[in-house]
C-alpha cells in the first residue's frame, strides 16, 4: 500500500476517535528555536491518548516521534517523514496526591505545574518555573536549574515500553544523571510522573520564583528564539560550556541566521531566517574550535529530529 493511502486510513481512524490530524505541518511552529520542515502528519493529543496513537502507528508501520514544547529540539529542514505527536495536557489534568504531591501528565508544562504548586502552598518546583518545557521532556533529560533537578522531586514515572506495556518506575530505575536518564536510549515514552513537594509559604514561594525568573531574564537571550543551552556541562573539572565558548572568542559567531548569543555564549539563537542546517554547522564549528583551543569536546544538549 502506498504511504499516502496509509496516511488516509490513519486519519480516518483517528477522526472516528475525535483526534484531528494535520498534513505537512511546519515543525518550525513547534520548536522554540523556530526551525524545521514539515511533518507528514502532525497530531496534538493528551498523554492518555498516547498508547492508542503509538499502537496505530505501529499497526501501519509508520515512523513516529513524540514531542512536548520542542524547547531543546531542532527538526531537519527536510522535516520528518512520518507522524509527529505533540503532547498537550492542560493544567486541569494535574491531579493532587496525598500528602504533598501531584500526578503530572507528560504534556503539562513545568510553568503550569509550578503555578499550581504555589497556589497550593507547596515548595520544590520553583527552579522549574522558567524552564520552557513539559514534564515529559523534563523527566526525559532530567532537566534542572539553579542547583535543583527533576530527580530531586520525582517519586514515580509512568512509561510506555516499545512493546506497548505500561510500567511504573522508581527514580532509581530511571537511572538519572546530569541531563540524562534511561529514556534517552530505552525507547520508552513518558506518560506522566508523580512528584513530592513540601509545604511552604505561598508568598515566599512566589517571590523565589520571581527572583529566579528575573535572574534568567537578565542572563539569557530570551528576546530571541533558541533551544536553550546548546551544549551540556563538560566533565567535572572543566569550566561551563558557556565559559569555554566565551574564552575561545566565539560570542557572536554566525552561520546564516544562527548565532552564538552575545549575551550568553551557551545559547545559540535564531536571529531570523535560521535553518536547521545553519544550527548544525554553527554547533560543529563551535565544538571544533573549543576542542582545538581547550582540548574539551562539547556534547550537544539540543536534540535533532529528522535527517539532513
Amino acid at each position: 500500500m502506498e504511504r499516502h493511502q496509509v496516511y488516509e486510513q490513519l486519519k480516518n481512524r483517528l477522526k472516528q476517535q475525535g483526534i484531528s490530524v494535520r498534513c505537512l505541518e511546519p515543525m518550525s511552529r513547534h520548536c522554540t528555536i523556530q526551525v524545521g520542515g514539515p511533518a507528514d502528519l502532525f497530531i496534538a493529543a493528551a498523554s492518555c491518548q498516547l498508547p492508542f496513537l503509538i499502537q496505530c502507528c505501529r499497526e501501519w508501520g509508520l515512523p513516529y516521534a513524540v514531542i512536548g514544547r520542542g524547547s531543546n529540539l531542532a527538526v531537519s529542514d527536510q522535516g520528518f517523514s512520518g507522524v509527529v505527536i505533540r503532547l498537550l495536557d492542560g493544567k486541569e489534568s494535574i491531579r493532587p496526591l496525598a500528602p504533598d504531591g501531584y500526578w503530572l501528565p507528560a504534556g503539562v508544562t513545568l510553568a503550569q505545574a509550578a503555578n499550581r504548586a504555589v497556589q497550593d502552598g507547596l515548595s520544590g518546583l520553583e527552579f522549574a518555573h522558567g524552564i520552557p518545557g513539559t514534564v515529559g521532556g523534563a523527566v526525559f533529560m532530567n532537566a534542572g536549574a539553579y542547583g535543583s533537578e527533576m530527580k530531586d522531586i520525582l517519586t514515580q514515572v509512568q512509561v510506555l515500553t516499545p512493546d506497548g506495556e505500561v510500567l511504573h518506575l522508581s527514580p532509581v530505575e530511571c537511572a538519572f544523571s546530569y541531563r540524562h536518564s534511561r529514556f534517552c536510549t530505552s525507547g520508552e515514552l513518558i506518560l506522566g510522573a508523580a512528584v513530592r513537594l513540601r509545604p511552604g509559604d505561598p508568598t515566599a514561594i512566589r517571590e523565589e520564583m520571581q527572583r529566579l525568573w528575573q535572574q534568567r531574564r537578565e542572563k539569557q537571550p530570551l528576546e530571541y528564539p533558541s533551544a536553550g543551552s546548546a551544549f551540556k556541562r563538560p566533565p567535572e573539572g572543566n569550566p561551563p560550556a558557556a565559559a569555554l565558548i566565551d574564552r575561545c572568542g566565539l560570542k557572536g559567531l554566525c552561520v546564516g541566521g544562527a548565532q552564538v548569543s552575545e549575551k550568553h555564549a551557551g545559547f545559540i539563537i535564531n536571529r531570523g531566517g535560521a535553518t536547521a542546517a545553519d544550527l548544525r554547522e554553527l554547533m560543529a564549528q563551535v565544538r571544533t574550535e573549543v576542542q582545538r583551543q581547550t582540548g574539551v569536546l562539547l556534547e550537544a544538549e539540543i536534540r535533532f529530529l529528522g535527517e539532513e
